[in-house]
């Protein structure tokens, strides 16, 4: 008795955070699997699970509260409306134990494998702040995904000053140090966590791992709610009448472009046009959308500027379950 007593004082405390936005289909099934795998390392460590609930329109808060109904160690924060996965991420790092030695994320829809939580777990032990994973994608992936982000991922990584792996995923560990800094440091309002993870620095290493196929659900990722994603990544936030004006800037670009081709070629065809008329249409058309296009990526940071005045909640509880 005294024996497993001090083994168990001697475990490691871990806290797994999981973003959850309706995953009815999949949601018990994620819950079993990485409860299984929890189950194999618990002579090493004492494991939470922390479900991080965007406000659903299906049944997933019912399945999990029958979840947390029968086990004590699963968590579950439900949201007042729907704040999005980065903030998500951040409510469950203020919301896990401050004293737990490990933090982990993971998505909840089963294409984060559970089964490479223990390989996870031996390279933190190797002395490291941070270890995330490195995506290889399935075969499942459509191609326009593929192709939006690698474009992402190359852009912001001309225009920033922090590398940012374009695989890695938000399926990670970081230590009790590193959850801090984000808990009571980092607050900023529209936060992109796979730049702030590179940002923070600390000892870092990247992990490979296969994404599964998905078998069941969906994904909630469309390919625009991908390109606000990666304009977020850029400028923090995005707000939706600027997006509109970057979009109408590009049009009137095309337009202008496309005025300015129709004029060279009757200029070419001798039309009978006044003096001056291909120059000036070409120039005001062009420039024209060219300005808008820059009204609309200053406004981007204008409204950035404008979310941390403002100093609204980063997001808000609506309910507290085993917690």
């Amino acid at each position: 008795m005294i024996n497993d007593q001090m083994t168990n004082d001697q475990r490691k405390t871990f806290t797994m955070i999981c973003p959850v936005y309706n995953e009815e289909a999949v949601i018990a099934t994620f819950y079993a699997e990485l409860k299984a795998v929890l189950d194999s390392v618990r002579d090493r460590y004492e494991s939470t699970i922390l479900f991080v609930v965007d406000r659903c329109k299906d049944r997933t808060l019912d399945v999990l509260k029958g979840i947390a109904a029968n086990d004590p160690a699963v968590r579950v924060l439900y949201l007042s409306s729907r704040f999005g996965h980065q903030m998500s991420l951040l409510a469950g790092i203020d919301h896990c134990d401050t004293d737990a030695d490990i933090v982990g994320m993971m998505d909840s829809d089963l294409q984060h494998p559970p089964e490479l939580i223990p390989k996870l777990l031996a390279t933190f032990e190797q002395g490291y702040d941070i270890v995330y994973t490195v995506r290889e994608d399935s075969p499942d992936v459509g191609w326009v995904k593929q192709i939006t982000s690698k474009l992402f991922y190359k852009v912001i990584n001309k225009i920033s000053q922090v590398p940012i792996n374009e695989s890695a995923a938000d399926f990670r560990l970081i230590s009790r140090r590193v959850a801090t800094v984000f808990r009571t440091q980092i607050r900023e309002r529209n936060q992109f966590v796979r730049g702030l993870m590179s940002w923070v620095g600390f000892n870092s290493v990247g992990v490979p791992f296969q994404v599964r196929a998905r078998t069941m659900g969906r994904s909630h990722y469309t390919v625009g709610r991908l390109v606000r994603f990666g304009i977020e990544g850029t400028v923090s936030f995005s707000k939706a009448p600027l997006l509109a004006s970057i979009v109408v800037g590009f049009a009137f670009a095309l337009f202008g472009f496309a005025i300015a081709l129709v004029t060279v070629v009757q200029y070419f065809m001798h039309l009978a046009l006044p003096s001056g008329w291909t120059t000036l249409v070409t120039i005001i058309s062009i420039f024209s959308g060219v300005q808008l296009i820059f009204l609309g990526i200053i406004g981007q940071y204008v409204a950035a500027i404008f979310d941390e005045v403002k100093a609204r909640p980063h997001y808000l509880v609506d309910e507290k379950i085993n917690m």
